[in-house]
């Protein structure tokens, strides 16, 4: 059974960047696809970004415009999402999550295994 923990959250004023890590063990990941998601308070939890096992393929969320990018190094069983130009309306806990089968890659129900989160707050 593979473990996700991420970690690089914190507290950014808006227009600054955040840089997450999405560290896995227990199971290789480099076979299979990842995907970022966040959950602001009172809401509910929302696709970010997905990669495919290469990193060849990447999908974002429409409402990014870009300010995100999603990559991963295979070699050390690593996802990251590097946050540009934050918001205060990106303020949420993200989660990463591995896919071992086929499905939506921005569907919450194709995720197998999930991360605890990080907390990313961004002030006004």
């Amino acid at each position: 059974q593979v473990q996700l923990v991420e970690s690089g959250g914190g507290l950014v004023q808006a227009g600054g960047s955040l840089r997450l890590s999405c560290a896995a063990s227990g199971r290789t990941i480099s076979k299979y696809a990842m995907g970022w998601f966040r959950q602001a308070p009172g809401k509910e939890r929302e696709f970010v970004a997905a990669i495919s096992w290469s990193g060849g393929s990447t999908y974002y969320a429409d409402f990014l415009k870009g300010r995100f990018t999603i990559s991963r190094d295979n070699a050390k069983n690593t996802v990251y999402l590097q946050m540009d130009n934050l918001k205060p309306e990106d303020t949420a806990v993200y989660y990463c999550a591995v896919k071992y089968y086929s499905g939506s890659d921005s569907s919450i129900a194709a995720y197998n295994y999930w991360g605890q989160g990080t907390q990313v707050t961004v002030s006004s």
